[in-house]
């Protein structure tokens, strides 16, 4: 997403949410890009001792193609896809 520093000036809320999101913005200033604005993560968020389940099927290579592996698991069930 792009904004103008007149954009930052009167909707700084609007943009915090959206940074909030997980969006980046791009600060631009009489047209070129001059800052970006990206959301915060401390260190405690990434550490997987707090959270031990997170990325858990990041490596899982059955699941790579998401349809099949849910087929596979829906496998003699009444119901199709």
């Amino acid at each position: 997403m792009q904004a103008t520093a007149k954009d930052l000036r009167f909707h700084t809320k609007e943009l915090l949410e959206s940074i909030s999101r997980g969006e980046e913005v791009v600060i631009t200033y009489r047209g070129k890009p001059h800052a970006k604005l990206v959301p915060f993560h401390s260190e405690e968020e990434n550490d997987l001792s707090i959270n031990p389940l997170r990325g858990i099927w990041k490596k899982h290579k059955e699941s790579e193609d998401v349809y099949a592996y849910m087929d596979q698991l829906r496998k003699g069930r009444e119901y199709d896809r």
